[in-house]
């Protein structure tokens, strides 16, 4: 039997790598972390979901110091946002969490942390750092970073992405964004409401373009009222550095040449996998451009050598990345075959408001030739949501023929915590009518889960059929009052 140095070595420090680093140290395995960033905590921490949800925030108290007149209050005179403050909390709230998935905390554990950029030499070892290190099984989890399209004059004009973004000196007088994802469209709004103007081009002709169209489009027209202005169905032809200035040129959907111009552009296109530089071609690793090809356990074509999270090209989300993790551990450690499903897959876009799915959305639906029907719920119509002042939005469940839930989108206030009712129900095979007859505190967003579920079960239990075997079974005299012709 070979000798290696590591029962497990993970390349990558982020949520998937950290995950099976965890715990395969707690598990007894020699374990190895390498990162080639300065901190161990990957893209979610530095750069993505911690700064992102940060700074979302700060924007969202400085929108509703804005609005205090709305809520009854003395309408306030706000001073501009001095971003550099903003920053500074942003940083500190890294700084908290980076204890977390510090060294010391992985050291602690019985993981070995080293950093610089590995190479693999073999099936088995990798250089580092000009030596070379072998283990038992490998696992990639490098993530991913932005890519860079190849825009006609991109390549000689300043831009920044999600990795510069949170890091700048000064707010933006005026900002374009490339593109109208998640990441786009939360930021878009986020500075829209620290006091930058704000543009977002699209190609597709809605945000957020893998939700229903119908859910994404509550949440652009709020972004509208914030001040966003948006150029959907728009093909980008020119971008040109003007000196303090970038201008895009476009042709718009109605194809009118349009000229933009602003302070800052934010390229927010996508994201490409991390795998340059690990020397993956000098061992045969089959991949695309999408990125490194795995089976549901995770495994490459070495079954040695895992590859969870980002890299894979697959879920791009914090979440799905330390779901893959305990995938891998599993089959890596504790030798228990176990497989990816990735059916109640939750998500969650934090514009305001925020929108939220598990499962299958209608779009996903129709492609699949599926028969389902649909049942909604208003914020308006709930009074948590009301008695805040947050009534837009509403919840969309999509049930099969045989009346068993697809999935669910929320978009609303909360929207991404609402789905973890749902998170439970599904997994946990939980009946429509459990929810239902389940008692909700009042007055809660949560009622609304309930209510859409209740809505599904009244026209049985109120039906004509019933009505008229309690009538004859119990002798019941029908209704008590009648509407006049004024109130119907």
């Amino acid at each position: 039997m070979a000798n290696f140095d590591y029962d497990i070595a993970v390349i990558g420090g982020g949520a998937a790598g950290l995950t099976v680093s965890a715990g395969a140290a707690q598990l007894g395995a020699k374990t190895l972390i390498i990162e080639k960033e300065p901190a161990l905590g990957g893209d979610c921490l530095h750069f993505g979901c911690v700064p992102s949800k940060t700074l979302i925030k700060s924007a969202h108290v400085y929108h509703t110091m804005k609005r205090t007149a709305d809520y009854g209050l003395p309408g306030l005179e706000l001073p501009p946002v001095d971003f550099s403050l903003v920053a500074a909390r942003i940083k500190s709230v890294i700084d908290k969490i980076q204890v977390h998935d510090s060294v010391e905390r992985f050291c602690k554990l019985g993981a070995k942390v080293e950093f610089g950029a590995p190479r693999f030499v073999d099936e088995h070892a990798v250089e580092l750092n000009g030596k070379t290190v072998s283990a038992k099984n490998w696992v990639i989890a490098t993530g991913s970073s932005p890519s860079t399209p190849p825009f006609p004059g991109l390549e000689n004009t300043p831009y920044i992405t999600n990795k510069e973004l949170f890091y700048l000196d000064t707010l933006p007088k005026s900002l374009i964004v490339l593109g109208a994802g998640p990441i786009a469209v939360e930021m878009a709004q986020a500075f829209v409401r620290l006091g930058s103007e704000v543009t977002v081009i699209q190609r597709s002709r809605q945000v957020l373009s893998k939700e229903d169209k119908d859910m994404a489009d509550i949440a652009m027209a709020s972004m509208e009222a914030d001040g966003v202005c948006f150029y959907l169905g728009a093909s980008i032809k020119q971008i040109k550095d003007l000196g303090n200035e970038r201008q895009v040129e476009i042709t718009d959907a109605q194809g009118n040449e349009v000229r933009l111009t602003a302070s800052t552009l934010l390229v927010a296109l996508g994201r490409q996998p991390n795998t340059e530089g690990l020397g993956l071609e000098n061992i045969d690793i089959n991949m695309t451009k999408k990125g490194i090809i795995v089976d549901k356990k995770l495994r490459t074509n070495h079954s040695h050598i895992y590859a969870p999270g980002d890299v894979n090209g697959s879920y791009q989300f914090t979440h799905a990345a330390g779901y893959e993790g305990a995938i891998v551990l599993s089959n890596a450690i504790f030798h228990l075959p176990r497989k990816a499903d990735y059916t109640w897959m939750p998500w969650a876009t934090y514009c305001d408001p925020e929108l939220a799915s598990i499962g299958m959305n209608e779009k996903a639906a129709k492609a699949a030739g599926l028969d389902y029907q649909i049942w909604t719920e208003l914020f308006a119509e709930n009074d948590r949501a009301i008695a805040e002042g947050e009534e837009c939005g509403k919840l969309k469940m999509i049930l099969d023929s045989s009346e068993k839930p697809l999935g669910v989108q929320i978009v609303g206030p909360r929207a991404g915590d609402l789905i973890g009712e749902w998170v439970a129900i599904l997994n946990g095979k939980v009946k429509l009518s459990t929810l239902a007859g389940a008692i909700h505190p009042y007055p809660t967003l949560t009622e609304i889960n309930k209510r859409v579920a209740g809505s599904l079960l009244s026209p049985k239990i109120f039906s004509p059929t019933i009505k008229k075997g309690l009538k004859f079974f119990f002798n019941l005299k029908g209704a008590a009052c009648e509407p006049s012709s004024e109130i119907r």
